[in-house]
């Protein structure tokens, strides 16, 4: 039996899973401003809920990115907290993956291009194929403007999978497209196949995937945005 607990923090809702004994625990917490206080009880009611201790978890799965940058911050001290104290490893888990296979799980499709807002006009976004149950990164995580996402040219099944805020640019408005976000159950999937594909690793490499050095612009640069629009 594998037990994973996984926390995913980088939108504005928060969410953690447990998955035990093929159960999956859930707790959602709405509001950034709440993330850092509430996901430590969330947590906590999740083991109790479950009947376990922390220690009695194989791993924790977080998301690691790419996303809100406080967010990311916050899920990457809180589960070097916990795993040290726990002596547990940890599974860093990519947020545009965690959206492919919720969209994955819904849908008969092979492609998936998942796509979040960066702000400042900006997206991360990365494409994805599933076979059975493998999946392959075809592009890899990536900062750009909105129209600079692009489709494999041998990609003829695809699904476009947008986060919260976005709508379909006007160069892939041939494709069908869906709307999820990053969410802990899926953090837990992919942090369950990560442990059984021998990637975790000590709570120390529990580190945020930064797409963007620069997390703001100044006001010069906000009037010129302003002014292209």
């Amino acid at each position: 039996m594998t037990t994973i607990l996984a926390i995913e923090t980088t939108t504005e809702l928060a969410s953690a899973a447990l998955f035990v004994e093929d159960q999956m625990y859930v707790r959602e917490l709405s509001g950034v401003q709440t993330h850092s206080q509430g996901i430590l009880p969330a947590i906590q009611s999740l083991l109790t809920e479950a009947g376990i201790s922390l220690a009695d978890c194989n791993a924790i799965a977080f998301d690691c990115g790419p996303g809100a940058f406080t967010g990311i911050r916050t899920a990457c001290g809180i589960v070097q907290g916990l795993a040290f104290g726990a002596d547990l490893g940890v599974i860093p888990v990519i947020s545009l993956h965690a959206m492919a296979l919720a969209a994955a799980q819904q849908s008969s499709m092979t492609d998936y291009v998942c796509v979040l807002d960066a702000r400042m006009n900006e997206v991360y976004w990365a494409h994805y194929r599933f076979s059975g149950n493998e999946c392959v990164e075809l592009s890899p995580p990536t900062l750009s403007r909105l129209d600079g996402v692009l489709l494999q040219d041998y990609a003829p099944q695809v699904l476009v999978v947008l986060g919260n805020g976005l709508e379909l640019p006007s160069h892939l408005a041939h494709c069908a497209h869906v709307k999820f976000m990053p969410h802990a159950v899926q953090v837990a999937k992919l942090g369950l196949f990560g442990f059984h594909a021998g990637l975790s690793v000590a709570p120390e490499y529990a580190q945020p995937l930064y797409l963007r050095n620069k997390i703001a612009l100044t006001t010069v640069e906000r009037s010129i945005a302003k002014a292209s629009m």
